[in-house]
């Protein structure tokens, strides 16, 4: 996975070549992302769906999530990273079905790590329950579900912690049921401002 190649852009969003997803990260390469957020509504209520991270991710291992997500190869469109969601967490659905809600750049930096992403990011109204998703153990341990408006106060901070449920695959491929509140700390550390902008875009949107 490493050796995959990535586009490679400046400030500006220009192309400026090709490397490998080792160095994106090395070097601190802007780089094109496909992101996904499903919303679905139960009972007049909003709920947003959340990946848990595997742990065998290199990247923010058992960190809540974008519900699919994933980086763009050298030799995909952004209509290519609808392939994201069918191979993270098992659900086929169409790029015409998603409702796009723009391109969003953020940047986090660690000691060992660069990543800035030009997120193309979409919404999916979901029917979809629990029991349709097929998770890439990979890639996702779980899928959870919170209330949206509480995950907007969470992160215009409005809470200290939302209340999430859904379930985990164990190694073992036993389900182990979630219900239990979070902080920010158990989110990947996305710019506040990233989270934010997608709340008032998905807020738009449905």
């Amino acid at each position: 996975m490493e050796n995959e190649l990535l586009k490679i852009f400046d400030r500006g969003r220009n192309q400026i070549g090709i490397a490998t997803r080792e160095d994106v990260h090395r070097y601190g390469y802007w780089h094109e992302a496909f992101h996904c957020w499903f919303i679905r509504k139960e009972k007049g209520m909003d709920y947003l769906y959340l990946q848990l991270r595997s742990n065998l991710k290199k990247d923010y291992p058992n960190l809540l999530d974008v519900t699919a997500a994933g980086h763009l190869l050298a030799n995909e469109t952004v209509q290519d990273g609808v392939r994201e969601i069918k191979e993270e967490i098992g659900v086929d659905i169409s790029f015409q079905e998603l409702i796009p809600l723009g391109i969003i750049d953020y940047c986090v930096i660690r000691e060992d790590f660069i990543d800035k992403e030009i997120a193309n990011v979409f919404l999916y109204k979901s029917t979809k329950s629990f029991e349709e998703f097929t998770l890439q153990k990979e890639e996702v341990s779980g899928i959870v579900k919170t209330e949206f408006s509480h995950f907007a106060d969470l992160w215009f901070g409005k809470r200290e912690s939302i209340r999430i449920s859904g379930y985990k695959v164990k190694d073992d491929g036993k389900k182990v049921l979630i219900d239990e509140s979070v902080e920010k700390n158990k989110f990947v550390p996305h710019q506040i401002k990233f989270y934010q902008t997608v709340i008032e875009k998905i807020k738009g949107a449905i």
